[in-house]
């Protein structure tokens, strides 16, 4: 089993869910953004995705039936200001995969989406046949790789399944995986570090069309998307079908709901002060994750926004300055 992406955050994740469901996992990753310390269910294959070579060596080397693709560029403002960035990564890199994949003939793929992948919504909660109209470059870039794979699964009998995430969160509940990203981006970790002595929260906008004038979000547990992974690639295994689903909690919660959450749970205040929009950002994005429950017989355990704060807390209290920064 192959991870690209698996020294990152939900990566990493996957790759501890994925041993513990007894497959011999092989991250492939460079390293750019995922960390050496989090491989720890598998060896690590140091190697990029424009890497032709590197990839079709590593297939075969280690007899890959299956590649659970997470290498990509993620932050939504920054594809926005350098989308040339992002297609070359997101887009050619993962050509490049597919093409090795199709020369090896390893026929079975888990696709890292998102629900960047929708724009705005036309109605919420969000199910699988919304229409499609990215808004920022990083959802077009995903979409991209999304219509491609029919045309792969036609020609070179590649079946895949598209996971499409809502906002993943939280750390590993043992404590061993934590989200380390450097800057960090993501809301739950940065109102922490605010909480934490680190600069305040800067909210993005308090005009949008919602109850208190912050954005709204679909809160999914990391372990819960690892959980769901292990799900398609059985799925794959059993039925050899393609599938395109939805994974999130189906509750929304603003970003003030966010921070009152964490001062809850941490303790603390969480200094913060308004700044302008993000382009890119919509009001709302919420899920409707019936065809994982159905298809993939995903149920999220672990996805209230108190327990998805209770573990990033934990993961941060013991590890203040991420997986570089050893434990107090």
């Amino acid at each position: 089993m192959l991870v690209t992406g698996g020294a990152g955050y939900i990566g990493s994740h996957t790759a501890k869910a994925l041993h513990r469901a007894g497959y011999a996992v092989v991250v492939y990753d460079n390293l750019l953004a995922g960390h050496r310390e989090a491989v720890r269910y598998g060896p690590l294959v140091e190697g990029d995705l424009a890497d032709r070579g590197r990839l079709g060596e590593t297939l075969r080397r280690f007899e890959i039936g299956a590649v659970v693709h997470f290498a990509a560029l993620l932050a939504v403002s920054e594809s926005v200001h350098d989308p040339a960035r992002y297609y070359r990564n997101n887009v050619i890199g993962t050509l490049t995969l597919l093409e090795a994949m199709a020369a090896a003939q390893v026929p079975h793929l888990v696709f890292s989406s998102t629900c960047a992948v929708y724009g705005e919504p036309e109605e919420t909660p969000i199910v699988e046949t919304h229409p499609t109209r990215p808004i920022n470059a990083y959802g077009e870039t995903k979409l991209a790789i999304e219509r491609a794979l029919p045309h792969y699964e036609r020609a070179y009998g590649l079946h895949a399944v598209v996971l499409r995430y809502f906002n993943a969160a939280g750390a590993d509940p043992d404590g061993d995986l934590g989200e380390d990203h450097d800057p960090e981006i993501h809301l739950i970790p940065r109102a922490i570090q605010a909480a934490t002595g680190g600069a305040p929260l800067e909210i993005f906008g308090d005009d949008y069309p919602t109850p208190d004038g912050t954005c709204l979000r679909d809160y999914v547990h990391v372990s819960d998307l690892a959980d769901a992974h292990v799900l398609a690639l059985q799925a794959l295994a059993e039925t050899g079908r393609s599938a395109t689903v939805n994974l999130g909690s189906g509750h929304p919660s603003s970003v003030r709901e966010v921070i009152a959450t964490v001062e809850r749970v941490t303790g603390r205040p969480v200094p913060a002060q308004l700044a302008a929009r993000r382009p890119g950002d919509p009001a709302v994005l919420f899920a409707a994750s019936r065809l994982a429950a159905d298809g993939l017989h995903w149920r999220p355990r672990h996805s209230t926004l108190d327990e998805i704060v209770r573990t990033a807390w934990a993961w941060h209290a013991a590890h203040p300055h991420g997986f570089h920064g050893g434990t107090v």
